[in-house]
């Protein structure tokens, strides 16, 4: 958990600007080679023509969705999608936490899927102790896919696997990401409030995948290569250039048919 003032020092919102801008740096200066390693492998990925997917259970599905058919992004990110795992799109949400535990499930979606050997799959989850990510990336690289993991690394040594396997989502992994959040995911506490409050992981774990796509964009420069990247759509011309290269990458692209 992240150190900040006393709440009567500074109000909770100031100090959850502080902590997530602390996580931010931290996840800046300590991930640099993580991100520039992952950057090349999906480089490496555009440049062969092979396919990216991204996979995120519940809350960590929102990191996953960030980089898929969006202005700035890759066209060629697909999300990787479970049924009841979107976010929290079923009822009751609790539904949601079981349904991770569920084993089997990873291997029967993505045999299922498009994804194949050469491909790029991120998995993303907080813990990585429950089974869904950890059988998705562990069944990924029985595939032959490269898979990049985004993780807090801190779950492996505070908390027990939630799996057959007895493992962690970082193990099963070629690339690891580590967004640093703390076990629990909360970064303030106070006086008054009996549990902590205000998670962290989404704004850093999306900064991590935006950073590494960056990285990605810039490797291809550096290699004369045009990234696939689309347009805001609400910018003049943005929509003809989207149907431009969405056309060229038709075969890469599992969201848009």
């Amino acid at each position: 958990m992240s150190e900040s003032k006393p709440l009567n020092e500074s109000k909770p919102a100031e100090q959850f600007f502080d902590a997530a801008i602390g996580l931010l740096r931290r996840a800046r200066d300590g991930q640099s080679e993580a991100v520039a390693k992952a950057g090349s492998a999906i480089a490496d990925t555009v440049a062969a023509g092979g396919r990216l997917f991204a996979f995120g259970a519940g809350h960590s599905s929102l990191a996953a969705q960030d980089v898929v058919y969006r202005a700035g992004g890759f066209a060629v990110m697909n999300l990787l999608a479970v049924p009841g795992m979107v976010g929290v799109d079923v009822r009751p949400a609790t539904l949601g936490s079981a349904l991770e535990r569920v084993e089997g499930l990873a291997s029967t979606v993505l045999d299922t899927s498009p994804a194949a050997a050469g491909d790029v799959l991120v998995v993303v989850s907080l813990s990585g102790r429950n089974a869904l990510p950890v059988e998705m990336a562990s069944h990924a690289r029985e595939k032959g896919l490269k898979v990049i993991g985004v993780t807090s690394v801190a779950y492996a040594t505070r908390t027990t696997p939630r799996n057959r396997t007895g493992t962690f989502l970082k193990d099963h992994c070629d690339i690891v990401l580590d967004n640093g959040i703390a076990v629990g995911d909360a970064e303030l506490t106070a006086d008054g409030i009996d549990a902590p409050f205000a998670p962290a992981s989404t704004v850093v774990t999306s900064a991590l995948m935006q950073a590494m796509m960056a990285a990605a964009a810039g490797e291809l420069a550096g290699r004369g290569i045009e990234p696939p990247l689309l347009r805001s759509g609400n910018v003049d011309g943005g929509t003809l250039w989207n149907a431009r290269v969405m056309s060229e990458n038709s075969d890469r692209i599992f969201y848009g048919h």
